[in-house]
């Protein structure tokens, strides 16, 4: 079978099934695992490289606005590789090309693949996913075994968290310029960590927020983890953003406790590696649980950051 996935969280579960010499074609975004990006890509996006946030934040509102995707599909490339299924999503049209863009492209194909459209609201979804994704390719006892293990690693959290007393409120910032919080599966996985998500809605799309709600909101915990950005991009974010006064009075800053994410990777694509993210929260919120090796490396503190760089 000859497979086209037009994002990451995609990718990662085709590869985690073992269909690694199947994929003939992916997102320009796919990063993960690293062989991902020696498969051809079809989608360009239409934001010029090296756009600073608040400019990405303008043009993304343009093209919603206008019905449009950022992304675009190269027709030509895609209709070489001549897939047999094509694995999308219409989810976020912010985070992949639209169902119309991918339509009209395919209207010119001879014969026309079959299209799997993913629409995760929850973490259920997105467990679900990799059990339908594994039915499409004939990979149903291989997403079986990945959904035990996601299944046991949730069972350890779980024993770990409800052991600890504090359910410290939380703030998610998916963006800073401006504010959005986390939505859909991103409360649930920071309630699986003992937290209390004080803004983001379960099933519901990220939502704007203004500083000085968060300062009156006092969340304990701020996790940083603008969506697309490693969590070395998503400290120099947040290090290079201008807050409001009162910000320093906020309990998570006064106390340090201002945690920049790895997004990429855990948090804001829906695949497997959730689960990793959930882990990562639940240390940074609760840090005398035990953990995987590993997952300590998934975020930085970044009040730790700031003292060794002024030492």
């Amino acid at each position: 079978m000859r497979i086209v996935s037009l994002i990451p969280s995609a990718t990662e579960i085709l590869f985690d099934l073992g269909l690694d010499h199947e994929i003939v074609g992916v997102s320009h975004e796919c990063d993960y695992p690293p062989r991902a990006k020696t498969k051809t890509a079809v989608i360009r996006s239409r934001i010029p490289e090296g756009t600073r946030p608040a400019e990405i934040d303008r043009l993304v509102r343009e093209f919603v606005a206008k019905g449009e995707s950022p992304y675009a599909v190269q027709a030509q490339i895609l209709e070489e590789l001549a897939p047999e299924l094509i694995v999308t999503q219409d989810l976020c049209h912010v985070c992949a090309a639209s169902p119309d863009d991918l339509a009209s492209v395919l209207a010119r194909f001879a014969r026309r693949p079959e299209v799997l459209c993913l629409n995760p609201q929850d973490l259920g979804d997105v467990w679900r996913d990799i059990l339908w994704v594994g039915e499409e390719t004939g990979h149903s006892s291989r997403a079986q075994s990945i959904l035990e293990k996601i299944g046991l690693r949730l069972g350890e959290i779980e024993l770990e968290v409800v052991q600890t007393r504090e359910r410290p409120s939380v703030l998610l910032l998916e963006w800073l310029q401006p504010f959005y919080v986390g939505g859909h599966w991103v409360p649930e996985m920071i309630s699986r960590a003992g937290g209390v998500d004080l803004f983001g809605k379960s099933k519901t799309p990220s939502y704007r927020v203004t500083p000085q709600e968060v300062i009156q909101a006092a969340p304990d915990v701020i996790f940083v983890a603008p969506c697309g950005y490693n969590k070395e991009q998503a400290r120099e974010e947040y290090l290079s953003t201008s807050f409001p006064e009162g910000w320093s009075e906020i309990p998570a800053v006064r106390n340090g406790r201002v945690y920049a994410f790895d997004a990429n990777s855990y948090v804001s694509r829906p695949g497997p590696r959730l689960v990793t993210g959930i882990e990562a929260m639940a240390k940074a919120l609760h840090p005398q649980v035990r953990v995987h090796n590993g997952v300590e490396g998934t975020f930085f503190q970044i009040a730790d950051t700031v003292r060794a760089a002024r030492a």
